[in-house]
């Protein structure tokens, strides 16, 4: 038997990576079949929402970690792209000494020192991944060594998120304010210029899209992802096996913020801006729906429900049909979801396949019991 629930174990890992391997295939053959730089824009800037859903399913779905702040770390991750950036502009659009144009006009005389290290191209992209991972790790710290869970995590994550975008809009000498950092250079490595609406900044977003897909699944397929699943269905149960469910609580949390802020740093480069809006709740809340629709256990679930509910928004949005009531059909849509699909896309998916699957005189598998009903002291050694 337990030679058996190995092999379609497996069987299941198989298939699921074909089925990533073949979804991120199919996104490498847009360019190929669309020759229209603004529909290629468009389409990146759904695969970004791509990437947003992955992290928020790392967190949601895989430790039961409900982010409501996720957009935190994305805007974050965002402006250190844009500072780097915006240091990089013909000098129409800084001052004499080379200062922002928007700190010219705040009467700012002297580059701060925290602009300063963004010169280097290097450090920005840098800090866009690990100045999200320190935010969430701090905070993950404070509420996890707590034992804060619930929607008292969610709670948390949302005035978090709302405190850092009100501290970007008040320090406007600083950050741009409301409007945000504009004006930016393009994105350059190696001589490559990766103009928004070109072929190359396509093909960078997918690149790092499907990297986060496979580096997301080998975390989800780890022994560290079985830990988190168990942390997920019965918390107290892991706890009583000895495992510190706060440090992997921060790990995930913190993957989930670097995943993020990749995600931001992309949608600087594709948008050529950076705004607070980027930081505000309807992101951040579109986000969860996302992931929802998708199916919050499923990476792959995840990133599709996003690529599809924002190309219907996008669709939606620019009818004549539904021009002012796009944003009922969307709701619409989320309710039915919610209501008749619990699971989300991936698991209506998964259970058709399950019945096609099945013999003609096999009866229906009895439901299993959440990975931390069956945890056993033999069995929970044997993650360890």
């Amino acid at each position: 038997m337990q030679l058996q629930g190995t092999s379609t174990q497996s069987r299941k890992a198989a298939v699921q990576i074909a089925l990533c391997a073949a979804a991120c295939a199919a996104i490498f053959l847009v360019p190929v079949l669309l020759d229209d730089a603004f529909l290629l824009n468009k389409y990146a800037r759904y695969l970004v929402f791509g990437m947003l859903a992955i992290s928020l399913s790392l967190s949601w779905g895989q430790a039961g970690i409900l982010n409501l702040g996720q957009a935190t770390t994305f805007g974050l991750g965002s402006y250190c792209m844009a500072m780097a950036l915006k240091l990089k502009t013909v000098p129409v659009h800084t001052g004499s000494d080379g200062l922002p144009d928007f700190m010219v006009w705040n009467n700012v005389t002297e580059l701060p020192w925290f602009w300063a290290p963004f010169h280097s191209l290097a450090f920005g992209v840098l800090a866009g991944i690990l100045v999200p991972v320190a935010f969430a790790a701090l905070l993950g710290w404070f509420m996890f060594r707590g034992r804060v869970t619930g929607v008292y995590s969610a709670i948390i994550t949302l005035a978090a998120m709302v405190v850092v975008q009100l501290l970007i809009i008040d320090q406007q000498a600083y950050t741009g304010g409301f409007n945000g950092i504009t004006d930016l250079a393009q994105f350059e490595v190696a001589g490559i210029a990766f103009d928004a609406y070109s072929a190359s900044t396509y093909y960078l977003v997918a690149a790092c899209l499907t990297i986060t897909l496979f580096a997301g699944l080998a975390i989800t397929r780890s022994k560290t992802g079985q830990i988190l699943q168990a942390i997920r269905d019965q918390e107290d149960r892991v706890r009583f096996f000895g495992y510190d469910v706060a440090l992997y609580k921060i790990f995930i949390f913190s993957v989930s913020a670097a995943f993020a802020g990749l995600a931001g740093m992309l949608y600087t480069i594709v948008m050529e801006f950076a705004s607070p809006t980027f930081l505000g709740v309807p992101l951040s809340l579109s986000i969860v729906i996302w992931v929802a629709v998708g199916g919050r256990q499923s990476l792959l679930g995840s990133m599709l429900g996003a690529l599809m509910v924002t190309g219907v928004q996008g669709a939606l949005s620019e009818s004549e049909a539904f021009l002012d009531s796009w944003t009922l059909v969307m709701g619409l849509l989320f309710v039915v979801v919610v209501l008749f699909l619990p699971k989300g896309l991936a698991g209506a998916f998964e259970g058709i396949a399950a019945r096609l699957g099945r013999r003609p005189n096999e009866r229906p598998a009895k439901p299993e019991r959440p990975a931390a009903a069956m945890t056993t002291p033999r069995s929970i050694e044997g993650v360890r």
